[in-house]
């Protein structure tokens, strides 16, 4: 998908400021119960799939509804998107609530589909 220049610059700036795990060590630490899976896609993305174990939390209300969800500030979370872009903006937001293991999930759902890693559905 080709973005706007501006939005192109805001996740790129987004992206310096987040570490980004692969979908291999995102898939390990899953098997491994090192964390929770935060698919910030919207409904219809979602209802194609999405990755075995994750949670739906979209991008539009995540911030509203994660001190809920998630009080310990210190739960390591990782975040996905389609694309890697969404996800990395979520992340700096949630930085900024104060929660320390934030992770974006480098090329999203796409990747994780074209590596045929284990999904489900909603």
């Amino acid at each position: 998908m080709k973005h706007s220049p501006a939005f192109q610059a805001l996740c790129e700036d987004a992206q310096k400021n987040v570490k980004e795990i692969s979908a291999q060590e995102t898939q390990q630490k899953i098997e491994l119960g090192q964390t929770l899976v935060f698919d910030v896609r919207e409904d219809h993305e979602v209802a194609q799939g999405l990755i075995a174990g994750a949670k739906h939390l979209g991008r539009g209300i995540i911030e509203r509804d994660i001190e809920n969800l998630v009080p310990d500030k210190q739960q390591e979370i990782i975040l996905y998107c389609g694309g890697g872009y969404r996800s990395a903006l979520a992340a700096v937001n949630l930085q900024k609530m104060g929660y320390g293991k934030i992770l974006s999930m480098a090329g999203g759902w796409r990747t994780w589909k074209e590596l045929s890693l284990p999904t489900q559905q909603p």
